[in-house]
């Protein structure tokens, strides 16, 4: 049989006119980056430096401020439940989340837990933070490069969203929203990635499904994730890339349902939890009204934002709309299309007329708030500084346009500065937490017996009285689960009177409305120690008529 394969040919290709060839290269955008960051001496070095501004901000008095939250314990709690070989809880797992948040951060404060146990507090843990902190900064840095923002814009960003004072208090927080955001970043930053490699864009599915298996608010931003993909990808291999990232990221985040199915707990049934009741509940939770009415919950965590910080929320908004309004026009804002539909879109969720709002929302916007504002920025000063068309402009033209530049960055300076001073001043400062520390440690010391004592506490000192010697889980009680774990309330068929102790911080005093025997703890007990004062006080209570 003889070969059909086509023979090679010697023929030589035309030579291609000069002008032609020419013409066919173009030239490099002025706001690209050209050189790697992880190459670039100056990149290197002023990420280094803005780094370790922004760790001893965040890190300096990070276990005073702000006040220990109950959230904050509950995922350290949980924490402390699989380090311990206890399961995914420190009491029943009921698909509230998906267990991979705290999974990290048990990893994350193994070590020193392992050196000194007495450190497994949520003041000490929260160094562990920096660590999240660090590695965030860092990737919004290379994404703002990747995104092709110059060196200034890319530092300026990476302080807005490392110093901006509602950065400052909500990142030290052991909150899962930080640990999915960092994970996003990076998804962001390898679907930008300059080398346009097809595992770039499977990583990025694959850590887009980490963010959301971590924190599943973050399925907001994946249509983001999506838009940065296809703007950055290969257009001969860009549908190929994007299919393979969406199946990565499927797959990873169909592991959670499987995990429940092969528990038995995928649907509701007698005797067991189910995911579906946990998405249930999460879905069907009590609205806290629309964010702009002054009567409503939502309104008031966005004044607790706004306190902290009305640049990087606000300018970040407007910054979105202005790269949006400029898309056709602006070479920045089509390269920050994806950051600026995230924050778009999580907006838009936030004004939603109905729905729960939680505090901690605001943290999964931040570092595209600080990529849009810093966007922003770049391309009005990109504008002032144009020059015109022709052989050139005369030297006035020239020292307005400087000018107009000057004085707008004088103006952004006198009004930012003295806010964020006073803001970061106060998270430098202040001392949120000694009520907790002085309930703690009265906990350990007035108690005759804490070993056989029940007491009803909020998750932020669960810990500190297990350190102590209290059983965990009936001995020290999350206040919560009094009324609504079976397994805890069976072994109280006396209700309240089968406790001994109250420890009444704010957290239990607002929620014990709605749990019948908190409530009922409160009303059957009196004070034998309160620290602080006011809202915030913390009040040791001593069950009356009751104990075992």
């Amino acid at each position: 049989m003889t070969s059909t394969l086509p023979a090679v040919t010697t023929q030589q290709p035309a030579a291609v006119p000069v002008q032609r060839r020419h013409a066919r290269v173009r030239p490099a955008s002025p706001l690209r980056p050209l050189v790697r960051f992880r190459t670039s001496r100056p990149d290197l070095l002023l990420c280094g430096v803005l780094l370790l501004a922004i760790l001893l901000v965040q890190g300096w008095n990070i276990q005073h401020f702000p006040a220990l939250s109950d959230d904050e314990g509950t995922y350290l709690a949980q924490a402390w439940a699989v380090q311990q070989g206890k399961g995914l809880a420190h009491y029943t797992y009921w698909y509230d989340h998906p267990p991979l948040g705290w999974l990290q951060i048990a990893g994350l404060t193994w070590l020193p837990s392992l050196i000194a146990p007495d450190t497994m507090a949520v003041a000490p843990m929260r160094f562990a933070m920096l660590l999240v902190s660090a590695a965030s900064s860092v990737l919004l840095y290379v994404l703002a490069r990747r995104l092709a923002l110059p060196r200034w814009a890319a530092g300026l960003g990476m302080l807005l969203f490392g110093l901006s004072p509602l950065s400052v208090v909500l990142q030290r927080e052991i909150f899962l929203d930080n640990i999915a955001v960092m994970w996003m970043l990076l998804a962001f930053c390898l679907a930008a990635s300059p080398s346009r490699d097809l595992w770039h864009h499977f990583g990025a599915g694959l850590a887009g499904a980490v963010s959301v298996l971590t924190k599943e608010t973050m399925l907001l931003v994946l249509p983001a994730l999506l838009v940065t993909m296809w703007r950055h990808g290969h257009r001969d291999t860009r549908k190929f890339a994007l299919t393979g990232a969406i199946t990565a990221c499927a797959m990873i985040g169909l592991a959670y349902p499987l995990f429940a199915l092969l528990k038995g707990e995928l649907v509701p049934g007698a005797g067991h939890v189910s995911l579906w009741e946990g998405i249930t509940y999460q879905m069907s939770r009590p609205g806290s009204g629309f964010v702009l009415d002054p009567g409503s919950g939502s309104y008031g965590v966005l004044q607790s934002w706004l306190y902290y910080d009305r640049i990087l929320p606000l300018g970040g908004i407007a910054g979105a709309v202005l790269l949006l309004l400029t898309f056709r026009w602006s070479v920045t804002a089509r390269a920050l299309a994806g950051p600026a539909l995230a924050v778009v879109v999580l907006t838009a969720v936030a004004l939603r007329p109905s729905g729960y709002l939680p505090a901690m929302y605001v943290i999964q916007a931040l570092p595209f708030l600080a990529l849009v504002l810093a966007g922003g920025v770049a391309s009005v000063t990109h504008a002032v500084l144009r020059r015109g068309l022709g052989a050139g402009e005369g030297r006035v033209l020239t020292a307005v346009r400087w000018t107009a530049l000057a004085a707008l960055v004088a103006g952004a300076a006198v009004y930012t500065l003295p806010r964020w001073y006073d803001g970061d001043r106060t998270a430098l400062t202040a001392d949120a937490n000694a009520p907790y520390r002085a309930a703690a440690s009265w906990m350990a010391t007035e108690v005759p017996d804490p070993a056989s004592s029940r007491v009803l506490v909020d998750d932020g000192l669960w810990l500190d009285l297990v350190h102590d010697g209290y059983e965990p889980g009936l001995g020290a009680i999350w206040f919560y689960k009094a009324d609504l774990d079976p397994a805890v309330t069976k072994t109280m068929p006396g209700g309240w009177r089968d406790l001994d102790y109250v420890v009444a911080s704010p957290t239990v005093r607002r929620d014990a409305r709605d749990l019948p025997n908190v409530r009922d703890a409160l009303a059957h007990s009196k004070p034998v120690a309160v620290f602080g004062d006011g809202e915030d006080r913390i009040e040791i209570r001593r069950i009356v008529g009751g104990g075992r």
